[in-house]
């Protein structure tokens, strides 16, 4: 049986005390707009942008823009914490996985280096949770990225907000809010390997 991860969240954020500071790891803009409209009213938000699968350079940031262009639109105190273009560190440990369909094993090693450097960083900089808008996807699988931030959790003694963005309308929400704000939105996941299955797919 799944676990249903968005009723954990609302009890956590019922039982929560003040407005916790929350690093929330964000895929791109499109995909954190309806989460920061779920959670602003609740935490003190920090936007962290680490996605190193994203190929090319320049994709990446044409997602970073729109990231930032939602923060602006939305008209709201969040601040942004991008650390950088380090596709090496997907690379790295994508290797040996280059042939592996999209959800597969490489998919979950991805989840687990962005959420582990998510974890570290609210770890030092002492952030009160850390999460990741992942969730927001119909085609991320929220039990395995909740396994993860389960772990990292644990790891790092920081609390993590259990979460699945998609439910209550969270992925419909966040195709509203991209065509209300007019946002540039991708054709693809992020990495090379998922940009060539698109490119088959399209092509059939």
């Amino acid at each position: 049986m799944k676990t249903n991860y968005n009723l954990i969240m609302e009890d956590i954020i019922k039982n929560m005390q003040g407005k916790p500071k929350l690093l929330l790891h964000a895929c791109c803009g499109v995909c954190s707009s309806s989460v920061i409209e779920k959670l602003y009213p609740f935490f003190e938000i920090t936007i962290l942008y680490y996605n190193p699968n994203i190929y090319p350079k320049e994709e990446y940031i044409k997602r970073l823009n729109t990231q930032k262009e939602i923060i602006d639109k939305m008209n709201i105190n969040i601040k942004l914490l991008e650390i950088g273009y380090l596709n090496e560190e997907f690379e790295n440990i994508a290797k040996g996985l280059e042939d592996e369909k999209e959800g597969g094993t490489r998919c979950t090693k991805c989840f687990y280096l962005r959420l582990e450097k998510t974890a570290k960083i609210a770890k030092n900089l002492n952030y009160d949770y850390f999460t990741t808008t992942l969730s927001v996807s119909p085609y991320k699988d929220s039990q395995r990225l909740n396994k993860i931030g389960e772990v990292l959790e644990k790891e790092y003694n920081v609390k993590y907000l259990y979460s699945d963005f998609k439910k209550k309308e969270g992925y419909k929400r966040s195709n509203e809010l991209a065509k209300i704000y007019n946002l540039y939105r991708q054709h693809y996941c992020g990495c090379k390997y998922s940009l060539k299955e698109a490119l088959e797919y399209q092509n059939k």
